[in-house]
């Protein structure tokens, strides 16, 4: 996602009507056609990263994710998804779960993939990852079994 050249967004307005940029738009259809979805990102002063933020704020637009209704809370378009969520971090993964409670984690289960109709979302959080190597090699192990085992 590091290479994705696309703007920031700046405005509501920009957000519900301005125009989506080509790797917005090639994320998406790979959203569309995709049946689960797996986000793995750092934890970075306490949340996801602000490039990331960006690219969800631009991708989970109005149209794609979400669709005004009649009345009450937008639709959600996302259905029938399912994602993994991977959170590596420094610090002990028990410490951000009862200390921060996982509040990114949990704002961006709950606030972007839920409101999207995106579930279930499970998750896995990785503390330590500087730790020692057998420590990270467990971790790709078990992120790997996960992945053959998706859905």
């Amino acid at each position: 996602m590091a290479e994705l050249q696309f703007p920031l967004l700046r405005s509501k307005h920009e957000w519900g009507k301005g125009a989506v940029a080509p790797a917005i738009e090639s994320a998406q259809e790979t959203i569309r056609w995709a049946e689960h979805l797996v986000f793995l990102y750092p934890l970075w002063l306490g949340d996801v990263p602000a490039l990331f933020k960006a690219f969800l704020e631009l991708v989970a637009r109005p149209g794609f994710a979400i669709a005004a209704a009649d009345q009450g809370m937008p639709r959600k378009l996302l259905k029938g998804r399912s994602a993994r969520v991977i959170v590596t971090m420094g610090m002990p993964a028990l410490f951000y779960r009862i200390v921060y409670r996982a509040h990114s984690l949990r704002s961006l289960e709950r606030n972007i993939l839920a409101f999207a109709g995106i579930s279930p979302v499970r998750h896995s959080i990785i503390g330590g990852v500087e730790g020692s190597d057998g420590h990270r090699q467990r971790w790709i192990e078990r992120v790997r079994r996960l992945g053959a085992n998706a859905r």
